[in-house]
């Protein structure tokens, strides 16, 4: 599977990376093992995961995706093949979202702990933190890099303004700039992407990997009335998409997907990967099925006529 360059860092990373928010959630551990080596397997060999997931779930307290995904590297002894994203700055437990350069501190060391290891590859401020500034926010990640616990630094949910300030205080004060943007995008949210922060990014050489790649499931054509919503946890996530323009949009995937013998998801994901500004998108599975399903979008090419007709849907 053909790597890309991930920005201005060294990381290359196959065209989708795997999804980890599902792992002790959705999927148990054994599944989640199951699910990486079949991954893995097939070339992929990045893995999206953060601190908090999957603290949202009845029994979870935060840091069970990363416990899992420690646990398999150990088990596997293949931690130098795997390239580890995860994030910080979520509520854990204080009760806000914290950039603070004592907050990192701990938290890094959580992380390290429940992965099994001595350094993350890439570390995402996962939310803006209004009450920190940027410049302590960074200044923290310096000395993180300093002393090899993390090598690259990213956001996520930063709009273009944001992410441009940020980038001036680096510039200005020497820090370590953020080399990675992880936004929300897929074909139905393509406005808080699309304009002014893709410009900003291609400009800037910023890696892009995206999230919600998926829409929540509904870009697999799985839900197509209200009535699909109890298919799975995420279902009511899923509503807002039923109205004329996500109609549109399967439509329009299903005739891609028609045409190429593959999925409406499959298309879905294809269409983000051969999207200028973006490096690769986030997808997750909760069964082989689908993880090859995921397999195959990575070596799905659309050509012109495709993209036009789903941008033309989506617009």
């Amino acid at each position: 599977m053909q790597k890309r360059r991930l920005g201005r860092t060294d990381l290359e990373i196959a065209p989708l990376v795997l999804g980890g928010n599902v792992f002790g959630w959705t999927a148990d551990e054994k599944t989640s093992f199951d699910l990486l080596d079949h991954a893995f397997a097939a070339g992929l060999n990045t893995i999206d995961t953060a601190d908090v997931y999957s603290r949202w779930a009845s029994g979870n307290s935060g840091g069970e995706s990363e416990t899992i995904i420690g646990k398999w590297m150990k088990s596997r002894g293949n931690r130098d093949k795997v390239i580890v994203i995860t994030k910080v700055g979520s509520d854990m437990g204080q009760g806000k979202r914290d950039l603070s350069a004592g907050y990192i501190a701990r938290a890094v060391e959580a992380s390290l702990k429940r992965l099994q290891t001595d350094v993350i590859d890439l570390y995402l401020s996962h939310w803006l933190d209004p009450e920190t500034p940027y410049e302590e926010t960074l200044g923290a990640y310096q000395k993180l890099i300093a002393t090899g616990k993390v090598r690259n630094i990213g956001a996520s949910n930063l709009d273009a303004e944001q992410l441009k300030a940020a980038l001036n205080v680096a510039k200005d004060k020497n820090l370590p700039r953020y080399d990675v943007l992880q936004p929300e995008y897929n074909l139905y949210d393509r406005a808080s992407y699309d304009g002014p922060l893709r410009d900003l990014c291609m400009a800037e050489d910023i890696g892009v990997v995206t999230y919600f790649s998926l829409a929540s499931g509904f870009l697999s054509g799985k839900y197509r009335s209200e009535a699909d919503l109890g298919k799975s946890a995420r279902g009511e996530d899923v509503k807002h998409y039923l109205d004329a323009r996500g109609m549109r949009i399967l439509a329009a995937l299903d005739a891609v997907a028609a045409r190429r013998s593959a999925k409406p998801a499959e298309v879905a994901l294809a269409w983000i990967m051969a999207r200028a500004g973006v490096t690769a998108p986030i997808a997750s599975a909760t069964s082989l099925v689908q993880m090859d399903s995921l397999i195959r979008s990575a070596e799905l090419k659309l050509d012109a006529a495709d993209i036009a007709e789903l941008d033309a849907a989506s617009a």
